[in-house]
């Protein structure tokens, strides 16, 4: 009888270190996964709006990173109206006019190749959120996605 007691606590007490190691690990995974999230800082990442500097007002933006290149794309960009104001960054850094709902950013190379290395960013059209954490520093509050088709931005924003 003494033998299955002791069968039992050492049950016990395996059955708690996996507990706990499970609440370890699943501690690290969402730190790492939070981690995974970027900053940008807009005092040290210079953008231009046409000529001026950019330098952000709102609290949150949606950040499209896309292609003057693809047909039409600014102009639907500059159609679409969110409830969220719109980052627009075009990798060919075309000059355009901001709409009410839509910021057109352009910047150096070395800065917009930092960019797409910073958010991992692979294909053109892909949109993120951001939400500011101090005055100028933004952090990444969403996964990139990549967007399908412009016109179905406003369903897809929706969606996320």
């Amino acid at each position: 009888m003494a033998k299955g007691k002791s069968l039992f606590s050492l049950s016990t007490l395996l059955a708690s270190f996996f507990g706990a190691a499970m609440i370890a690990a699943s501690f690290a995974y969402f730190n790492y996964k939070f981690s995974e999230y970027k900053f940008i800082d807009f005092k040290e990442w210079t953008f231009y709006e046409k000529s001026d500097i950019f330098t952000p007002k709102e609290d949150k933006y949606i950040v499209v990173f896309y292609s003057s290149h693809e047909k039409d794309t600014m102009q639907l960009l500059a159609d679409i109206n969110l409830t969220l104001p719109i980052l627009a960054v075009d990798y060919y850094n075309r000059v355009r006019e901001n709409t009410t709902s839509t910021t057109f950013l352009r910047s150096g190379t070395k800065n917009s190749l930092a960019f797409i290395q910073r958010f991992n960013i692979y294909e053109s059209p892909s949109i993120f959120f951001i939400k500011r954490s101090k005055k100028t520093l933004y952090k990444q509050d969403s996964m990139i996605r990549k967007l399908d088709n412009l016109q179905e931005l406003s369903q897809k924003i929706d969606s996320l």
